[in-house]
C-alpha cells in the first residue's frame, strides 16, 4: 500500500469518478483506475462498484476513508514540520495565553518570534484561562498557555510551571501564620478576573475548599486585572490573593505583605490544544518557546529553594 494508492483512492471517493480524480491530481484516468486496483488487490476487498453517473463506495471503502485521511495528513504534516525547520514563510498564529503572562518572562515572546520569522502574523489573544481553554476546545485558538485545572474536555495538556498562590494583605501579619480558608472567606476581599468569576482556575479551587467547611466566599470588590486588585490592596482597602511569581516581582508594592496558604494553594501553568488536532509551524514554534521559559523558571525556581534551604 503505497500513499499515492491512498491519494487517488481518496479523490475518487470525494469526487466521484477517476476521471475528475485524474484531472484533481494531474495525471491520467487509467493510472487512478490502476492504483485503486492495486489498491483492491492488497486489502482484497473491492472499494466501489459503478453506478450510472459516479462510483459507489462499498462498505471497505467508507471503513478506510478516515483511516487514510488521516495516513496522507500525516505524511503532508510531516513534509510540513521539516520544511518549518529551516524557515517559516507565512501564516497567522493565533494563541491564547493567560492574562497574567507577563509576569513570567514572556512578555518578549513575541518580538523574539517576531524577530526570527518576520513573515508571519501573530495573533497572541490574553485571556483568563479558562477563556482560553474554551477558545482552543472550540477551535477558534489553535493552542494555549493556561492555569490549571480547566474544565473542558478533548484536549491535550502539558504542564510546565508550578506556581504558588499566596494571601496578600498590608495588615495581616505573616508572623502570624498560614492562612486558613476560613480566615479567606471571612476577609474583606478584592478578587480579580471578574469576567470569568468562578470558573477561574484559581478562584473555583478556593470556592470549593471553603464549600467543603461550609463556607462562602462573597468578595466586596471584583475588577478584571490583578495589576488593579493588587493597587487596592495597597491602600489597605481589601486583601487578595496573587501568584508568588507576582509577589516577587520588581513592581509589586513594598507595603503588601504576602502569606501563604494554610493548605498551599497552587496554579500550574500547562500548554494545552485539541486531542489529535494538528499544530501549524508558527503556532509549534512559539509553544516551543512558552515551553523553553518556563522550564526554565521552574529550574530556576528549584534551585533557589536549594539553596536557601542549605544551612
Amino acid at each position: 500500500m503505497t500513499l499515492t494508492q491512498l491519494k487517488a483512492f481518496l479523490a475518487s471517493l470525494e469526487l466521484g469518478s477517476f476521471t475528475a480524480a485524474a484531472a484533481d491530481l494531474e495525471t491520467t484516468q487509467a493510472s487512478i483506475s490502476e492504483l485503486v486496483a492495486r489498491l483492491e488487490r492488497e486489502l482484497g476487498l473491492k472499494l466501489f462498484t459503478r453506478g450510472s453517473r459516479r462510483l459507489v463506495p462499498t462498505a471497505a471503502a467508507l471503513e478506510l476513508q478516515e483511516h487514510a485521511v488521516q495516513a496522507v495528513a500525516a505524511i503532508n504534516h510531516g513534509i510540513d514540520a521539516i520544511h518549518a525547520l529551516t524557515s517559516l514563510e507565512g501564516g497567522t498564529c493565533t494563541f491564547g495565553v493567560l492574562r497574567n503572562a507577563g509576569y513570567y518572562d514572556l512578555s518578549d515572546l513575541v518580538q523574539q518570534f517576531h524577530r526570527r520569522h518576520p513573515k508571519v502574523k501573530i495573533r497572541l489573544v490574553g485571556l483568563n484561562s479558562a477563556l482560553v481553554a474554551e477558545s482552543v476546545a472550540s477551535g477558534d485558538f489553535e493552542a494555549g498557555l493556561v492555569a490549571l485545572p480547566i474544565a473542558e474536555t478533548g484536549l491535550k495538556i502539558k504542564p510546565l510551571f508550578r506556581d504558588e498562590m499566596l494571601y496578600a494583605s498590608t495588615s495581616r501579619d505573616p508572623a502570624d501564620g498560614p492562612v486558613s480558608i476560613e480566615e479567606f472567606a471571612a476577609a474583606k476581599l478584592v478578587l480579580y478576573d471578574a469576567y470569568a468569576g468562578w470558573s477561574d482556575p484559581t478562584r473555583k479551587q478556593l470556592l470549593e475548599r471553603a464549600r467543603l467547611r461550609g463556607l462562602h466566599i462573597d468578595p466586596a470588590i471584583e475588577v478584571e486585572d490583578v495589576e488593579t486588585a493588587i493597587s487596592l490592596v495597597a491602600t489597605g482597602a481589601c486583601d487578595t490573593f496573587v501568584a508568588r511569581t507576582i509577589a516577587e516581582g520588581p513592581s509589586f508594592p513594598p507595603g503588601i505583605k504576602v502569606t501563604p496558604m494554610e493548605e498551599p494553594l497552587y496554579d500550574t501553568l500547562a500548554l494545552i490544544q485539541r486531542e489529535g488536532r494538528y499544530l501549524s509551524p508558527a503556532t509549534r514554534k512559539i509553544a516551543q518557546l512558552i515551553e523553553a521559559i518556563l522550564l526554565s523558571k521552574a529550574a530556576e525556581n528549584e534551585g533557589t529553594r536549594v539553596h536557601h534551604s542549605k544551612p
